[in-house]
């Protein structure tokens, strides 16, 4: 048992063959009996009876491993069963080649997480790899609820909303106590300035800034060294695809992050279309991972603001939020883009209580069975409306164009259609947000005749437009009227520069108006709005900036 006193979570595994049974639960006892507790069921509604009561002692389940082939009941359809009682548990599926074809299938169906081939023999192989990789994206989300540090607050209030979504991007976990419906809150948070959270050694920060509890919890917010080869300010896929490439490289590489590893593709329930993940991947995870594999080759994470930068010959310095400047030879602007604010009436004085910015990993769990509106009709809206429909009774879409087919991916428009809790309605914008304390209905509009309805609406989740963060880049670059930057062949003539050019080749594909200065990702202007476009700008960067340093 853990010294901490909490139970172990349960990794169960199903079979109706007791051999089969036997040789499975042994493989996963030799290599995960520290860590979990083995559960073995001999059928389906053994498994059923287990998770009920496993559910109803408040035990985590953190693996479901699953047979296709059993009588009565498929491994599929135990799945269908369990889900909704174990949400948060990876599920995977052991199967023969022939049944290769359902549990593709069971990808949609059921959430799959990966699905394994019989025999899988050796272990070390063919089972210890995948379920490694399974465990550890489930170890590594933070569950609100299970362990951790509390965060006592009102439950209707901004700053202990905007505390919850650090602390859940940051996959840092935590226990949210409610002042107005818990004792224990009410005792913890008497006289205390709000929203309080309370360390897992019984220290007390009340009303804490995001970046000071960051260090409060160990998290690097200071820079190591005072130059580096490389330093990237946005840890989204392009700039930590650039740390991971660049730090493997043997560059000295610092990534300077505000917010979250991950940036925007870091809040996305499931991204579904990104190569060698089948069965989709979430944001946290891809973050999670890719984060890792830049630390592993050295490169570091600094929670803190860029807000300046500026240039003295080959140097390039920022200033970071608490006043240090960092210099390098080679700065990425990777700092993507914040979603537009909406400007309906009464959203700003809802938002965080009912009214949210593409945060529905967040709150998806305070709106169960709840009725919720998704404004956008990009990916990003998608990808929310279907994990929102998981758990809300009702969702419903509301995109301004005649379709959503323009603007989101195929396999998301087909999802939706599927999925009977989703009400796509096109022609139709959000026109107001009402409520006292938080929000209680909305009035949505028809853009073509102007009609509008006012409706009861437990939560809005906002996914529209695209802000470029890049206000702390100043004049030093060229940015187009939105603010994103120019790269490359979008760079004006160097004659109408503020700065000429100063080197006799041209900027390379993501160098910006200055030289050794490159840009990648959302932030870049031109630039494809998608994950994996992302990667191989952040990538490719790092060529460039090889070249750069060889130059110097």
């Amino acid at each position: 048992m853990p010294t901490s006193g909490r139970p172990r979570p349960v990794i169960l595994t199903v079979d109706d063959d007791a051999e089969v049974l036997r040789a499975i639960a042994r493989d996963l006892r030799t290599r995960y009996a520290e860590r979990y507790r083995i559960i073995a069921a001999g059928s389906p509604e053994e498994a059923l009876r287990t998770v009920t009561q496993l559910r109803e002692r408040l035990q985590p389940v953190a693996l479901l491993l699953v047979d296709q082939r059993m009588p009565g009941m498929t491994g599929i359809e135990l799945l269908e069963h369990v889900r909704p009682l174990v949400p948060d548990a990876k599920r995977v599926l052991l199967t023969a080649y022939a049944d290769t074809s359902a549990a593709i299938d069971a990808i949609n169906r059921v959430g799959l997480h990966h699905y394994l081939l019989k025999p899988w023999h050796p272990p070390e192989q063919q089972l210890y790899p995948v379920l490694d990789d399974v465990l550890d994206d489930w170890a590594g989300a933070a569950r609100p609820g299970q362990g951790g540090i509390l965060l006592v607050d009102h439950h209707w209030s901004p700053r202990g909303h905007a505390l919850r979504d650090f602390l859940t991007r940051n996959q840092i976990p935590y226990r949210r106590l409610d002042l107005d419906r818990d004792p224990e809150a009410q005792a913890l948070g008497a006289g205390a300035a709000l929203p309080l959270v309370v360390l897992e050694d019984g220290t007390r920060i009340p009303d804490p800034d995001p970046h000071a509890l960051a260090e409060r919890l160990g998290m690097t917010t200071r820079p190591a060294r005072e130059f580096y080869d490389l330093l990237i300010v946005g840890a989204g896929p392009a700039g930590l695809a650039a740390a991971v490439y660049g730090a493997s490289e043997g560059l000295k590489v610092a990534v300077v992050e505000h917010e979250a590893p991950g940036g925007q593709a870091g809040t996305s329930s499931r991204i579904e279309n990104y190569l060698g993940f089948p069965a989709g991947l979430s944001g946290a995870d891809l973050a999670r991972r890719a984060l890792a594999q830049a630390r592993r080759f050295g490169a570091e994470m600094l929670l803190s603001n860029a807000e300046a930068v500026r240039i003295d010959g080959p140097y390039r310095f920022v200033r970071l939020s608490d006043g240090t400047e960092v210099s390098c030879h080679a700065l990425l602007v990777a700092s993507g883009v914040t979603y537009r604010a909406h400007e309906a009436r009464g959203v700003q004085e809802l938002t965080g209580v009912g009214v949210y910015y593409g945060a529905a990993l967040t709150e998806a769990i305070e709106y169960r069975d709840a009725d919720v509106f998704v404004v956008g009709a990009g990916n990003s809206a998608g990808q929310g409306a279907l994990f929102l429909a998981q758990t809300s009774r009702s969702v419903t879409l509301l995109c301004r164009g005649d379709s959503i087919a323009a603007s989101m991916s195929h396999y998301l428009v087909e999802r939706l259609e599927q999925t009977p809790n989703v009400t796509l309605r096109t022609r139709m914008v959000l026109d107001a947000a009402h409520g006292d304390h938080r929000l209680e209905a909305v009035t949505l509009r028809d853009v073509r005749t102007g009609t509008a309805e006012r409706l009861r609406a437990d939560a809005v989740f906002i996914y529209i437009g695209a802000v470029p963060c890049t206000d702390w880049l100043g004049g030093c670059v060229v940015r187009d009227a939105r603010g994103f930057v120019l790269t490359g062949r979008d760079l004006p003539p160097s004659a109408e520069r503020p700065t000429p050019w100063p080197l006799v080749r041209e900027p390379f594909l993501t160098e910006t108006s200055l030289p050794g200065v490159f840009a990648a990702g959302d932030v870049r202007c031109g630039s494809v709005k998608r994950v994996a476009s992302a990667v191989g700008e952040g990538s490719i960067t790092v060529q460039f900036v090889h070249q750069h340093l060889a130059q110097l």
